[in-house]
């Protein structure tokens, strides 16, 4: 079956690009700046580097966008999407809250995912239809009875402009906001699919920063979409909800929608 030898290679990749990160991990490595100020390390760019080595040898006819090095074959219908440190700000404080994330899109929408924390060694695997696993085993979102009772994450406020920072406090305000959580990218999302978060909303998420996560949400139980509550896809604007309990949606969209 096909999908099972992507899942295999997704593996594979995560692999290589944990081979590739982990001795850099607490050391002095050297930093540069992209042209938008986010910092890019020599691990970001050899763990990128390990993945497409192997995906030009063993999928030649895939496209491959990456965070690092820009798009190849992009008329592919089918396209590997790498981000190979999601989290660079943590990995170079020596925080292990950063991830490997690899997604394979087909036709636009994610259908396999790969969170992959290579210093703990954890590992989430979705795939459309299949549960969700951290390191082989199945895990699932938690219930949430109501918006009140709801712990939200973000990566941090300066990531949203002045007007998307109205719309996120406004959902703060009705969530239980003395729990919520600052900092942690990808590992936010790690966090709701194994059911010790109920929310992550962020803005400004380019398709390397989410593909790899729908998989792996939604296989564990949980929704992801945009601010308007549609569904994520390669077009999507870069506003981006996960949700635990997909129940929790309508209240969440209603409450991002009543900052000014």
């Amino acid at each position: 079956m096909k999908l099972d030898a992507d899942i295999a290679l997704a593996q594979r990749l995560a692999d290589a690009a944990g081979a590739a990160i982990r001795p850099y991990f607490r050391t002095a490595v050297e930093v540069e700046r992209k042209g938008d100020a986010t910092p890019v390390s020599l691990a970001d760019t050899a763990a990128e580097e390990a993945m497409r080595a192997i995906l030009r040898a063993e999928r030649p006819d895939d496209g491959i966008l990456g965070e690092e090095f820009g798009a190849s074959n992009t008329d592919a219908r089918r396209q590997w999407v790498l981000d190979p440190i999601d989290g660079t700000a943590a990995f170079l404080a020596g925080r292990p809250i950063f991830g490997t994330l690899i997604a394979l899109v087909a036709d636009g929408f994610p259908v396999l995912g790969v969170i992959d924390q290579p210093i703990l060694a954890e590992r989430w695997v979705g795939v459309t239809g299949q549960p969700t696993t951290l390191n082989g085993k199945a895990i699932h979102c938690r219930h949430c009875p109501s918006l009140g009772a709801a712990v939200l994450a973000t990566t941090g406020p300066h990531y949203f402009d002045s007007h998307q920072g109205e719309h996120f406090m406004a959902l703060a305000a009705k969530t239980d906001h003395k729990r919520m959580v600052m900092g942690g990218d990808c590992y936010n999302y790690a966090m709701l699919a194994t059911g010790q978060l109920d929310i992550v909303c962020e803005a400004g998420l380019k398709l390397h920063d989410f593909a790899a996560l729908v998989p792996v949400i939604e296989g564990a139980g949980g929704t992801m979409a945009d601010w308007n509550g549609d569904p994520l896809h390669a077009g999507s604007d870069g506003h981006v909800l996960a949700l635990g309990d997909p129940a929790r949606l309508d209240d969440v969209v209603e409450a991002l929608a009543c900052g000014h």
